[in-house]
């Protein structure tokens, strides 16, 4: 059973920084592809930023491009998300979550299988 928990969420005033972390167990860490998700009241779930599983490849979506970093360890089986310039906008649940197979694509919405409960980011203007 794949266990991921994320912390470092929390309130923040708009223009702030925070930086999630997300921990991993229960299988190998380093060759699966890792992301990040987050979902607002009233939206849909949204795949804010993935991870190839040697960091070769990295993707995010258009909206936080430019503000938002994500990285990993695998020494520590633990991927980052350093966000940066916050906005109201990105007040949201923020979850990570790890591919079913090993070596893919970050990018590939399909391929996420397991997740971790969640962090709130509440952003304020």
């Amino acid at each position: 059973q794949v266990q991921l928990v994320e912390s470092g969420g929390g309130l923040v005033q708009a223009g702030g920084s925070l930086r999630l972390s997300c921990a991993a167990s229960g299988r190998t860490f380093s060759t699966y592809a890792m992301g990040w998700f987050r979902q607002a009241p009233g939206k849909e779930r949204e795949l804010v930023a993935g991870i190839s599983w040697n960091a070769g490849i990295t993707y995010y979506t258009n909206s936080v491009k430019g503000r938002f970093t994500i990285s990993r360890d695998n020494a520590k089986n633990t991927v980052y998300l350093q966000m940066n310039s916050l906005k109201p906008e990105d007040t949201a649940v923020y979850t990570c979550a790890q591919h079913k197979a090993m070596f893919s694509d970050p990018a590939r919405l399909y391929d996420y299988a397991y997740w971790g409960q969640g962090t709130q980011v509440t952003v304020s203007s």
